[in-house]
């Protein structure tokens, strides 16, 4: 299944960093989210970004994960080239992640 499936997510940045906070649908698709996204697992899904480092912050009153990715914009707004220098598709792009999770959809 995929994750958007299972969450639904948004990114920010600041800088050259960015983040995206995926929000679990129920209790139930957090708990997937903690066994399947893991710094490594975001980290390898960006390959094609400049990410230095991977930070997760676990969020479980929300059943939320926000993950920092270090040097993913390349400089920031003022200093890339990128067309989506703010990676706000980022967000879209991490719910598109193939994922193993042994949960119903409540989008089914």
């Amino acid at each position: 299944m995929r994750l958007r499936d299972l969450a639904h997510a948004r990114s920010g940045d600041k800088g050259g960093t960015s983040d995206i906070t995926v929000v679990a649908f129920d209790a139930a698709a957090y708990d997937a989210l903690c066994r399947e996204l893991s710094p490594d697992r975001i980290r390898a899904h960006f390959a094609d970004l400049p990410i230095s480092a991977v930070d997760r912050y676990e969020l479980p009153q929300l059943h939320a994960l926000k993950f920092v990715l270090h040097g993913a914009l390349g400089g920031g707004v003022t200093q890339t080239l990128n067309l989506d220098a703010h990676g706000k598709c980022l967000a879209s792009c991490l719910l598109a992640l193939s994922i193993q999770a042994e949960h119903e959809s409540p989008h089914d």
